[in-house]
């Protein structure tokens, strides 16, 4: 079994005490900065989504002004071919 030692002047610590406090503030040390990087990583994330929705809003106006631009193009079409065929009518 395990002897149990105590320290021999009051100002004396066991080594086993030391290690175990070394140990524990080396582990609340490591949890503190796991928790510092997980909070800049939902950071990052969140500033990410919001570029996201912002590009989602970009490509859907762009997508709106390309069939705006399809249709221009088509109505255009037609008023060149009516003007094609009422300059032809009258020219004959």
């Amino acid at each position: 079994m395990h002897s149990v030692t105590f320290p021999k002047t009051p100002g004396e610590k066991p080594q086993e005490l030391r290690i175990t406090v070394a140990i524990g503030a080396a582990v609340i040390v490591q949890t503190g900065l796991g928790l510092v990087w997980a909070g800049a990583a939902t950071e990052r994330l969140a500033q990410l989504e919001r570029r996201a929705g912002d590009n989602a809003q970009i490509i859907e106006r762009t997508a709106r002004l390309e069939e705006q631009a399809r249709f221009m193009t088509a109505s255009l079409e037609r008023i060149e071919a009516k003007l094609d065929r009422m300059s032809g009518e009258g020219g004959e």
